[in-house]
């Protein structure tokens, strides 16, 4: 007898490619329309499903996992972060998570390093002055930025992504610093020319750019305090590709607001999609709608990992990216 296929509901839209092949291994519930599932639809989607397959813009906490059927034994998480997801609450209900690790880390690490350039060069403000018709031509002191060649890098989090990152900036001729929970090891400090800083708070006031490349963890919330914020220099940048949840995104829009710092480039918030509207005033900051992750390419990977997790969560083997294992 044939084995009966898993019900999977997917929450948002994902890639046609990913949908048609989840429509031919497994029973799959789309979301055609891409809506925001509500708190109703996701309580009505875990009461019926054996796999959930949520993005970062559904939050999947104890009030909904509460609701859970008891076929509901696998939350095949569409992204890296899982912060959106009570893991607690899973485990307590035997749920296994999984994620979508490593296939973001070249995406987002392009994005980061456009930020880097964009934002000491005033490319969006130039762009913005373009598209208004007020410019009325070349001149040496117009619009002056700054050149990146020579400055140093502060890389919080050298995790894939944040290596990723000191490889680009090291070939525009940055010197790489960096803070981590853990002195990664020594051959990628010699490739990368890196240095060490044990201190988040020594290396914070001394470095010209600061990149963030840490996950979003109680530990992390607001690891970029006000009285963190205050130890950078007035010519210093702020670049977040992470979760803006690490940032106090009030801190630091009064900083640029008084140009105690001198610019930033977001592409996260902390209250996403909401975003401080004082920030949309402000001309030394580059934001972005959430584009780190945004490639076709990156979209599909994702999506054949989330495959990959499911099917062989379905045969009954461990899946590969486990964020929390089953207590069953």
């Amino acid at each position: 007898m044939a084995q009966k296929k898993p019900l999977v509901v997917v929450t948002r839209k994902l890639p046609d490619a990913i949908e048609t092949r989840m429509m031919e291994l497994f029973e799959t519930r789309l979301n055609l329309d891409d809506h925001q599932l509500t708190k109703p639809e996701l309580i009505e989607a875990v009461k019926s499903a054996d796999v959930l397959v949520p993005t970062i813009t559904d939050r999947i906490d104890a009030a909904i996992l509460s609701q859970a059927g008891p076929n509901l034994k696998l939350i095949a998480n569409f992204g890296t972060g899982v912060d959106h997801i009570d893991l607690a609450t899973a485990r307590s209900r035997s749920i296994t998570v999984t994620n979508t690790p490593g296939v973001l880390t070249e995406d987002t690490a392009d994005m980061t390093m456009a930020l880097i350039l964009a934002v000491p060069r005033r490319l969006a403000e130039g762009e913005r002055l373009m598209r208004s018709g007020d410019w009325s031509g070349w001149s040496p002191t117009f619009m002056l930025g700054h050149r990146i060649w020579g400055k140093r890098l502060g890389i919080i989090g050298m995790g894939r992504i944040g290596q990723a990152v000191a490889r680009r900036a090291k070939a525009f001729g940055m010197s790489i610093h960096y803070h981590n929970r853990k002195r990664v090891h020594p051959d990628i400090e010699h490739e990368l020319e890196a240095t060490y800083w044990e201190s988040l708070d020594q290396m914070l006031a001394r470095m010209d750019v600061l990149t963030i490349h840490s996950p979003h963890t109680p530990a992390t919330f607001h690891l970029l305090s006000a009285r963190r914020l205050k130890l950078m220099q007035p010519h210093s940048y702020l670049i977040n590709t992470s979760r803006g949840e690490i940032v106090d995104e009030n801190a630091l829009t009064r900083m640029l607001q008084r140009k105690e710092i001198a610019g930033a480039g977001l592409d996260v918030f902390e209250h996403e999609p909401a975003v401080n509207p004082k920030l949309l005033e402000l001309d030394n900051v580059v934001l972005l709608p959430h584009l780190g992750s945004a490639t076709l390419e990156g979209r599909v990977d994702m999506g054949e990992k989330v495959i990959i997790n499911i099917k062989t969560f379905a045969d009954g083997h461990n899946p590969p990216d486990r964020v929390l294992a089953s207590m069953l």
